[in-house]
């Protein structure tokens, strides 16, 4: 399996990372991509990339953290780029919901990032919340002049009609731990109507605990979790969900296990 999505960086692992990084194997885990959210983040994962095998690093600036984009952190994340261990920039994008940086600085620094992925040849990796108009008009506006280039919809969490106007650009869809909550009708709709082809698993560790564990930390190795109940949306078989989703991670991402 391959955790698409996680913050293994995050001071919740602080006491057993390695231990959950060591186990990986024997919990399933082919490959874990760890996303960073601002310039220190980012360093961290990228650290741990470089220090474990089958770990990869997703460098960037959260729209939470825009306020501290600037030409010297857009610098620092080029010169990282440089890693074969980093795979794409995010997670960045727009997140009206907390509204924890202005608008116009999250659109700036949304905008300043995607230009740099395209410039690094690197996928994008988008967090978007309540805010789902205008990241799609912001997509469509590079895609229309950088057709193909890869993006990918983290935890998404619109509709299955908006799923189908991003899809119409080529964008992927991530879906994790709130597919198996209860009374999720919209992300349980998504997940039983993304193309299978555009479909990636993530556990957003430790945030978005899958049931029955919900409350508690999430770990990647509960992306196992998220394959079975979306295999039982889809009326399908769990490996040949997990084989087909593993292979639109790699092919998004660019690497291979």
């Amino acid at each position: 399996m391959i955790d698409a999505h996680a913050h293994l960086e995050n001071e919740a692992f602080d006491e057993d990372r390695n231990r959950i990084i060591e186990n990986r194997m024997k919990d399933g885990l082919d490959a874990v991509v760890n996303v960073g959210s601002d310039l220190e983040t980012s360093k961290a994962v990228l650290a741990l990339a470089e220090a474990y095998e089958g770990l990869y690093a997703v460098i960037g600036v959260h729209p939470h953290d825009a306020t501290t984009y600037s030409k010297e952190v857009e610098d620092a994340l080029r010169a990282m780029s440089a890693s074969k261990k980093v795979v794409a920039i995010g997670e960045i994008g727009l997140d009206y919901y907390y509204d924890y940086s202005p608008k116009s600085v999250q659109r700036e620094a949304f905008c300043a990032q995607f230009e740099l992925a395209i410039e690094l040849n690197l996928p994008v990796v988008i967090h978007s919340r309540e805010a789902a108009l205008e990241t799609f008009e912001i997509v469509e506006s590079y895609l229309h002049d950088h057709p193909g280039h890869p993006v990918l919809i983290h935890c998404y969490s619109y509709s299955p009609e908006m799923m189908e106007r991003f899809a119409a650009l080529g964008c992927y869809f991530s879906l994790g731990g709130v597919t198996t909550f209860k009374n999720a009708k919209t992300p349980k709709a998504v997940a039983k109507a993304v193309a299978l082809d555009r479909l990636l698993l993530e556990t957003d560790s430790p945030y978005m605990t899958p049931e029955p564990h919900r409350g508690k930390r999430n770990e990647p190795k509960y992306v196992r979790l998220v394959a079975e109940n979306i295999a039982r949306l889809r009326e399908m078989d769990t490996q040949e969900l997990i084989r087909r989703t593993d292979e639109n991670a790699m092919r998004f991402y660019g690497f291979s296990i």
